[in-house]
């Protein structure tokens, strides 16, 4: 289960602050953990991403200057700020999970 919190309101120049918490699997497994965001104008949009076991981190091109996506494997949470706000980042934030599958022969 994952469940986001952060701010209701923000105003252009803030600093965004959103907190991603997970239960029942440990976020250094071998998963993406993203945030995305929806909104009347564009639909759903991916933000960023970060692979806690490997380090790597995503940012889509709009946020990539602004944002840190960043991750506590002991409180099992997962992070993201984005700085200077402006009216495109508005809108409903959430995070999520994507799971590499393997095949094997």
């Amino acid at each position: 289960e994952l469940a986001e919190s952060g701010p209701a309101v923000v105003r252009p120049g803030d600093v965004l602050n959103l907190v991603c918490k997970v239960t029942g699997v440990s976020i250094s497994v071998s998963n993406e953990w993203h945030w995305m965001k929806e909104s009347p104008e564009k639909g759903l949009e991916w933000v960023s991403a970060i692979n806690v076991h490997s380090g790597n981190k995503w940012y889509a091109s709009s946020v990539k200057k602004r944002a840190t996506i960043s991750a506590d494997e002991t409180r099992n949470k997962f992070y993201l700020q984005i700085n200077s706000v402006i009216s495109a980042d508005s809108y409903l934030y959430f995070c999520t999970r994507l799971c590499t599958l393997r095949k094997s022969y």
